[in-house]
């Protein structure tokens, strides 16, 4: 079966972060329309629209548990279900504010200072939603290696599917592709001013995403946001 969910933080569709991931990407993931790029200087609309193929395809997110088909005997009713549960049972927190960053050569926002509470959401939904993971096939995992991988990530490849869960985790929202320096220092300098009104406030984590991916060539969409709903919310 080539269908693949995940779970995501995703902001509320028409926040003011997930109107700047939609137009900044090309495409809403809440409801799947194409959005209109914004025009960058130094950057052909052809140029951008290729740069930011691989995180439209995704949508705009920050992953916690990463792509992945269900299990046999699984669907997706219980799917939905176990992460209505686990949202239920969680109370949400302020993370710090987003900043926009170089990371690996990609840009993305990242939280601005170190955030427990969002490590441990991460390794949360990574461990009580692994029983719907189809374990990784011989090609996938092969596929994650060939990047190159530290011992501790090639275990946790072989734990949970994906090697940068856990300790290993970083929390981001990926906004480009690898780019090259020069491409990367326009981009940079054109997102500062657009990603402003988003990356002011502490972020509001107050709620996890299940998206849907149909096939492999098809772009992953919100399927449900599930807000969180246990008690008062807990500071960083």
């Amino acid at each position: 079966m080539s269908a693949r969910y995940a779970v995501y933080f995703a902001p509320p569709p028409g926040s003011a972060l997930a109107e700047f991931g939609a137009v900044w990407l090309g495409r809403d993931c809440a409801d799947g329309t194409a959005r209109a790029q914004p025009a960058v200087d130094g950057l052909s609309p052809t140029r951008l629209a290729e740069i930011t193929t691989s995180p439209r395809h995704y949508g705009f997110h920050g992953t916690l548990k990463p792509p992945f088909a269900l299990a046999d005997g699984c669907c997706e009713a219980d799917l939905l279900a176990a992460v209505a549960a686990f949202a239920a049972a969680r109370a949400g927190f302020d993370a710090p504010p987003l900043r926009v960053a170089a990371l690996s050569g990609f840009t993305a926002l990242v939280l601005s200072a170190p955030c427990p509470a969002m490590r441990d959401l991460a390794a949360d939904c990574v461990r009580d939603l692994d029983r719907f993971r189809a374990p990784a096939g011989a090609a996938e995992l092969a596929r994650r290696r060939a990047a190159g991988l530290s011992p501790r990530q090639d275990a946790l490849l072989r734990a949970w599917g994906y090697p940068y869960v856990m300790d290993e985790f970083r929390f981001h929202m990926t906004l480009t592709e690898r780019l090259p320096a020069a491409d990367r220092a326009v981009v940079m300098a054109a997102l500062a001013p657009l990603a402003a009104p988003v990356t002011e406030a502490p972020l509001q984590v107050d709620g996890i995403a299940v998206f849907h991916q149909p096939d492999r060539e098809s772009p992953f969409n919100l399927l449900r946001r599930f807000p969180f709903e246990s008690g008062s919310k807990p500071g960083v």
